[in-house]
């Protein structure tokens, strides 16, 4: 195998992350519309069993690729007959990191944590209010709001996946966010939350948590503006 294929095999690999990513949200607004329908549905536990099997391949699929990198790159700078022991070099690497792994660290998965915040916060609405917040708002207030509401600080458009900073609690698009913090420390630089009169220097990847229920909250502000406009047209 040449790693050209590897890095192939690797890149297959990265996009499968963002399916599975994608996937863990879908979990979360499932486990949400149980909420808000039954106050305690038994599906709850299944769900979260299903989200914790999902960090699960998360972190492995990470770990995976971290090693498969970490291996190719010593083969690089030795003789190409180090290609005959790729692979039982990266299994060997791979198994120790699994071993020193444990379960409990998949509670401290961002969307694990995300999935714990918006359960909670969605039992705690009786089903007048969640109504009243997802469906009944007034579609001109909710137009109104969606600017301060709704926009990122970085790429100043309305959010497609939010993200909460548990430091300072300000918002950004992820994609936005990450993509500065990853900029910012190849220039050897802190990140510096980009909400005007924020104090927070140091934005790091592991203080952001997707925000599921202002996700929510965004998608049902785009379907009222969409049906508000079918509505005028006609």
């Amino acid at each position: 195998m040449s790693l050209s294929a590897v890095h192939g095999t690797l890149s297959s690999l990265k996009s499968c992350l963002e399916d599975l990513g994608t996937g863990m949200d879908i979990v979360t607004d499932v486990a949400m519309d149980l909420v808000e329908t039954e106050a305690m549905s038994p599906g709850i536990k299944e769900l979260e069993a299903t989200i914790l099997e999902c960090a699960r391949l998360d972190r492995d699929i990470n770990y995976f690729v971290d090693t498969v990198q970490q291996v190719t790159a010593e083969v690089n700078a030795q003789q190409p007959e180090a290609m005959f022991g790729l692979s039982d070099k990266v299994k060997e690497l791979f198994a120790q990191r699994i071993a020193r792994l444990s379960d409990a660290e998949l509670h401290n998965h961002g969307k694990v944590m995300a999935f714990k915040v918006s359960i909670n916060s969605s039992s705690r609405r009786d089903s007048q209010e969640a109504s009243e917040d997802m469906e009944e708002l007034d579609e001109d207030i909710a137009v109104t709001q969606t600017q301060d509401n709704f926009t990122c600080p970085l790429t100043q458009v309305e959010m497609v996946n939010p993200v909460k900073n548990n430091k300072c609690h300000h918002h950004y698009d992820e994609g936005a966010i990450l993509g500065l913090i990853r900029k910012r420390h190849s220039q050897k630089k802190k990140c510096r939350c980009p909400v005007v009169g924020c104090g927070n220097t140091d934005v790091k990847e592991s203080d952001l948590i997707p925000d599921q229920i202002l996700r929510r909250k965004i998608q049902n502000h785009k379907r009222r503006s969409k049906k508000l406009n079918t509505v005028d047209l006609n």
